[in-house]
This record gives structure tokens, C-alpha cells and sequence, in this order.
């Protein structure tokens, strides 16, 4: 089973879309006490219904007790499920309702920047415990739509699939990240005349920053860091984990550092992805 829930405006309904082009039963809008009835009957079903999921949001009463206790109710049932927590930043929001002209649910009578602050103190809980964060503040239908795809296309849970994401800090952290890697130790090869207009894709930069004193080590000892995290996150259920990987532009050095890493993880067995959120931003 799949909880999709977030802020509303982030893109829930697409990606319960997407759960239903994947063959998934979907249930929009339903109130969290309803989760096990809708576990017990698909269970009924006789294997015609066996991936399920739910669009949970602040629509229903007593959201935020309601949900995170049902989903450790069905957790001690043995029910396998997930909770996915679409995220995007205020401006996109605003944007998104402005184009709609619709408002907020909790905006009342107030403006609709008070009603997106209302949902995301109400939500902080869940986006904690979920299980996949996805920003979408950048996102358009169809990237939103590729990437439940990807998370869910083959319906393969035996182990963490890992997301990559190189940034560039004078753009922000990327919301959506489990862990942050900063690269700005290493030399940048934005101050070297030849490298400065290619990128950490190229042959030349990655070389460059590999060859720089602390690349390898970090690279060594950042791997095994993260075949134990991911190791835990096996054992405690976790199937999804965004490793963000930093430098001052997210061109030369987090690009190449983030390629490598993928590289190391996909020898490990694990099944990775790599998006450079800034490349080409400048």
C-alpha cells in the first residue's frame, strides 16, 4: 500500500495518476480511519487487487493523529506500506493556485501564503515519517509523473533505491534530501580558465576533481558510510533515500562527485538515479 499525501498544490493528484497507469487500485480524498477497510477489502479480492493506494490530505478531520496512527496500525497488521510526502516551496505554490484561481483549504478568510503556512505546521509530522519526499517546486507534470514511474514502475521493493541529486548552494538545498554531501573542500575548477565553461560531465573536470588530495578518500569513506545506511535502511523498511551532493555553482565538482558516487553505489548492487538540478543554470 501507498499513502500519497503533502501540501496541497504539489501534485498529488498527478502522481495518484500515475500509481493508476501503473495498474495500482487508487482512492482519492480518503479519510485515514478508512485505511484498513480498504486494506481488508482488496485482501478479499482474491490477488485481483494487490497494490493499493490512497490520496490522504488536510480535506479530512483529524488528519494528522488519524494517519500517522492508522499506518502503525497497519504496519503491526504486516500491511507493507509506504508514504510518499509531495513537497513544493511557497512561491511554487502561490504560483499554482494563483493559476487556477482557487483557494488554499486552509486559507478561510485569510491570504494564501497564511493557509500554506497552516498546512505545513499541520503536515511537519508526516513529511518526517514519510518515506519518499518529492520537491516539485521545479517539477512539471510529466518529470513529476517519470519519477513515480521510476519509484514504482516495476514494483521491485527488495532493497533502498537510491536518488542522487547534485546542487549548487547559491541555489538552495535541495527540500527533498535525506543527507547532504558538501564538495566545496575540493579546489573548484571554475577558477581554472580551460575547465571553467565545461562541466563535471566532461572528461577534463572529472579528472581534475578525482585527482585533487581528499577526493578518493572521501569517495572511499563515503561509500561505506552509506552501504551501512543503507544496510539500516533495509532492515528498518525504508526503501527510498535522496543523497544530495553540493558545491558553490553544481557544475564541475558536486556533478563529477555525484557521477562517481552513482557509479560505486551501482557496483554495490543497488539501483541508483542521478539528477543535476543545476546544471546549465548559470
Amino acid at each position: 500500500m501507498v499513502v500519497i499525501t503533502g501540501m496541497s498544490g504539489a501534485g498529488r493528484s498527478t502522481a495518484a495518476r500515475a500509481l493508476e497507469d501503473l495498474g495500482w487500485f487508487v482512492v482519492d480524498n480518503l479519510p485515514p480511519g478508512l485505511l484498513p477497510t480498504m486494506i481488508d477489502l482488496a485482501g478479499r479480492s482474491q490477488g485481483a487487487v494487490p497494490r493499493v493506494a490512497a490520496v490522504v490530505d488536510v480535506r479530512s478531520r483529524g488528519f494528522t493523529a488519524d494517519l500517522l496512527s492508522e499506518i502503525d496500525a497497519l504496519k503491526r497488521r504486516g500491511v507493507s506500506g509506504r508514504v510518499v510526502f509531495l513537497e513544493a516551496g511557497d512561491e511554487a505554490l502561490v504560483r499554482r493556485f494563483e493559476g487556477v484561481r482557487r483557494p488554499h483549504p486552509l486559507q478561510g478568510e485569510d491570504r494564501l501564503v497564511e493557509g500554506i503556512a497552516r498546512e505545513r505546521a499541520l503536515l511537519r509530522a508526516i513529511r518526517g515519517d514519510a518515506d519518499l519526499v518529492i520537491d516539485t517546486s521545479q517539477l512539471n507534470v510529466h518529470q513529476l509523473r517519470a519519477k513515480m514511474v521510476a519509484y514504482f514502475g516495476d514494483d521491485g521493493e527488495a532493497q533502498p533505491r537510491a536518488n542522487i541529486v547534485s546542487f549548487g548552494y547559491k541555489y538552495g538545498l535541495p527540500v527533498d534530501a535525506d543527507l547532504v554531501v558538501d564538495c566545496r573542500f575540493l579546489p573548484n575548477p571554475h577558477w581554472v580558465p580551460d575547465l571553467r565553461p565545461m562541466t563535471g560531465q566532461d572528461a577534463p573536470v572529472r579528472e581534475y576533481v578525482l585527482s585533487q588530495q581528499g577526493a578518493k578518500e572521501f569517495l572511499d569513506a563515503y561509500t561505506e558510510v552509506l552501504r551501512l545506511l543503507v544496510a539500516g535502511y533495509e532492515r528498518e523498511g525504508k526503501h527510498y533515500i535522496t543523497l544530495a551532493v553540493g558545491c558553490t555553482g553544481g557544475k564541475h565538482r558536486s556533478v563529477a562527485m555525484a557521477e562517481q558516487l552513482c557509479s560505486r553505489l551501482r557496483d554495490e548492487g543497488l539501483e541508483v538515479q542521478v539528477v543535476h538540478r543545476d546544471l546549465g543554470r548559470e
